[in-house]
């Protein structure tokens, strides 16, 4: 009898040990960082001198659903300097949640890329970075060139190497990619 009320003893308190071992702080997961539903990007640029805007947008509320995203492009002025700003929605909210508050609160975890094909003629600066002056990206300039014509297109990366020389060697995942045909006229 005594050496059951031993085995009931000695298993209670193996049980009750793992217990406290399998709940401990230590094991706990890292917290996952949800990525955001980015269903919008709007490209503003504002001609330094005045003038008219140019706005650039891709929007797509079906994400990968059969519907292409719609499209919006314009063209920029030669030898005008644009302030640039990108502005981040969730549009499948009832109210659009603005993501680029977000991106711009992790600036140390994004960043956004500019990159031009087909010989437009156009050169970008950042205008905002994060804690360590490593380059965010959602406010920039940009100065078109002479008459051309290409693609441009903005990339947001999450978890970049910074800092980096670019798209090429910055890792990370891409958030969002959108490209716009554009012509410095």
């Amino acid at each position: 009898m005594k050496t059951m009320k031993t085995m009931k003893f000695l298993t209670a308190t193996v049980f009750v040990s793992l217990l406290f071992i399998g709940c401990s702080d230590d094991d706990a997961p890292e917290a996952v960082n949800e990525e955001e539903v980015i269903t919008t990007l709007t490209v503003t640029f504002v001609p330094e001198d005045g003038g008219t805007e140019v706005i650039l947008q891709t929007r797509d509320l079906d994400g990968d659903g059969p519907d292409a995203p719609v499209i919006t492009t314009g063209n920029l002025a030669a030898g005008v300097t644009y302030v640039g700003s990108i502005v981040l929605l969730n549009e499948t909210e009832e109210e659009p949640e603005n993501i680029t508050e977000e991106v711009e609160e992790e600036s140390d975890e994004h960043q956004f890329f500019y990159t031009t094909t087909g010989g437009l003629d156009v050169t970008t600066t950042y205008n905002n970075f994060d804690n360590a002056d490593n380059p965010l990206g959602t406010q920039f300039t940009l100065v078109a060139g002479a008459v051309s014509s290409g693609t441009l297109t903005f990339t947001l990366r999450h978890e970049p190497t910074k800092p980096n020389e670019g798209l090429e060697d910055a890792g990370g995942e891409t958030d969002i990619s959108a490209e716009f045909e554009v012509s410095v006229e």
